[in-house]
């Protein structure tokens, strides 16, 4: 392993957004006339946009014209745009700046590999673009994470191999992304749901400047 590079993803990793997205649904839901449950809304987790209006129109067995599903399509990403609007430091999960910090004074290269098409304006809202190098995001990618194309393209901008990659991820996909890269995997959330992961912890408050430093070196 020669020289690491550290790939973040950004909902669910660095910032909480996923309750943004599920109110933007379900107020689509409502329109529909069925209600959307916060179970049915981890389906959701890790997917595009696009696939998550599949999704919700099958669990209420409603058919769209191309038409009403662009509609839709943007119409959910408005109100989810009112919401991260509002956003700020607050948002940002525990102890992810002391992270970014530990690895910046190490200059350590800080990607973020994120299916967000959003994930500029949302790292600006919480001030934490500085720390990132590199940012990928929906805007850029043509492949859905387990596809490792976000990771992929992260790495070669950031001029390194895969292999000297560590990606931390809250969703299976993700993780399973990583995987296929051939990168090193940490996993963010339930041991139990990422459990192909290289770690997993259950948030950034668990991980520890020895577990960093063991990433730096080549012993992973």
């Amino acid at each position: 392993m020669g020289r690491v590079g550290f790939i973040f993803d950004l909902e669910g990793v660095i910032v909480d957004t996923a309750k943004y997205h599920y109110l933007a649904w379900k107020k689509v839901a409502n329109e529909f006339g069925f209600q959307f449950t916060e179970a049915q809304n981890e389906l959701f987790k890790g997917v595009s946009r696009k696939r998550c209006l599949e999704i919700l129109l099958e669990i209420g067995g409603i058919k769209a014209s191309q038409q009403q599903f662009d509609r839709w399509m943007e119409e959910k990403n408005n109100d989810y745009l009112a919401y991260i609007d509002r956003m700020d430091e607050s948002e940002i999960l525990p102890n992810v700046p002391w992270v970014l910090e530990y690895l910046k004074n190490k200059q350590v290269p800080i990607a973020l590999g994120s299916a967000s098409k959003n994930a500029v304006p949302i790292l600006e809202k919480v001030k934490l673009s500085d720390y990132f190098s590199v940012v990928i995001d929906g805007n850029q990618v043509t492949k859905a994470k387990p596809d490792p194309e976000v990771f992929l393209m992260a790495a070669e901008k950031m001029g390194l191999a895969a292999a000297d990659c560590v990606v931390f991820e809250d969703a299976l996909a993700g993780i399973e992304a990583a995987n296929n890269a051939q990168m090193t995997s940490i996993g963010i959330g339930d041991a139990k749901v990422l459990n192909t992961a290289r770690f997993v912890f259950g948030s950034f408050k668990e991980i520890d400047s020895d577990f960093l430093d063991q990433l730096l070196r080549s012993d992973t």
